[in-house]
């Protein structure tokens, strides 16, 4: 897959809100899941290796994505799920009770910032609306974001079900801008990238050492409206 764009595109100078994504963008998130799903593995092991465990709650986390969206407690109640199928409903209550505390422990996980990025922060403040824009559960987030001590340097904060060009497109009519004005910096090309460049927005990616796999693309960029950074305090090279 390939995104091209050869017209001449809307200048950095054009930019009045930058939006930033929250989970490994802001701060640390995919290597509690990823730490979860060894301990969910690791109390399954009696009913299936750990690579065939993997990949059942993968499937299964995916499945319920229209129903439950994203998060700790869809995760949770995708782990118990899992564990139903995988036992063939014989999995004892107290191996359930485990999960729900493996669920809860992340829920309770301290918010561990990314390196720099308050600098960031601080740098833009003022001279752009700077807005948090990610998905997930309203009240995770929330949470994360007032435990983050970030929640200051935002004029506005989105938290969507999905991260597609009508969520995008509502978010840009809601701050009544053109899409060449908003510049979206996130660590994911499939949610933070490709939606905006198709709405004719900025975009800059910044990648994290862990990536989900539903969020993994296979695709070359080539837009000027977009950059590929690789730590975030490189934005200000371009700000």
């Amino acid at each position: 897959m390939s995104i091209s764009n050869i017209e001449k595109a809307p200048t950095l100078e054009s930019i009045k809100v930058i939006a930033f994504d929250a989970d490994d963008t802001l701060w640390v998130n995919e290597p509690y899941f990823r730490k979860a799903e060894g301990q969910f593995c690791a109390l399954m092991e009696n009913y299936l290796p750990p690579d065939s465990c993997h990949q059942e709650l993968f499937t299964i986390s995916i499945k319920n994505l229209p129903l439950y969206g994203y998060g700790i407690k869809a995760f949770t109640l995708s782990m118990i799920e899992a564990a139903m199928s995988i036992s063939n409903k014989t999995i004892p209550l107290s191996v359930i009770e485990k999960m729900m505390g493996i669920g809860r422990e992340m829920l309770e996980a301290p918010v561990e910032l990314i390196p720099e990025v308050e600098p960031v922060l601080q740098a833009l403040q003022g001279k752009y609306r700077l807005v948090m824009a990610t998905k997930g559960d309203l009240l995770d987030q929330e949470r994360k974001l007032e435990k983050s001590g970030l929640a200051g340097y935002f004029h506005h904060i989105e938290i969507m079900s999905e991260k597609k060009v009508p969520n995008y497109q509502k978010l840009i009519q809601h701050l009544d801008i053109p899409p060449s004005e908003f510049l979206m910096i996130g660590n994911s090309l499939k949610s933070d990238v490709i939606p905006v460049l198709e709405l004719g927005g900025h975009a800059f990616h910044v990648p994290f050492h862990t990536t989900w796999a539903y969020e993994k693309v296979e695709t070359t960029i080539v837009n000027e409206r977009f950059r590929a950074l690789v730590k975030v305090q490189e934005v200000l090279t371009y700000l």
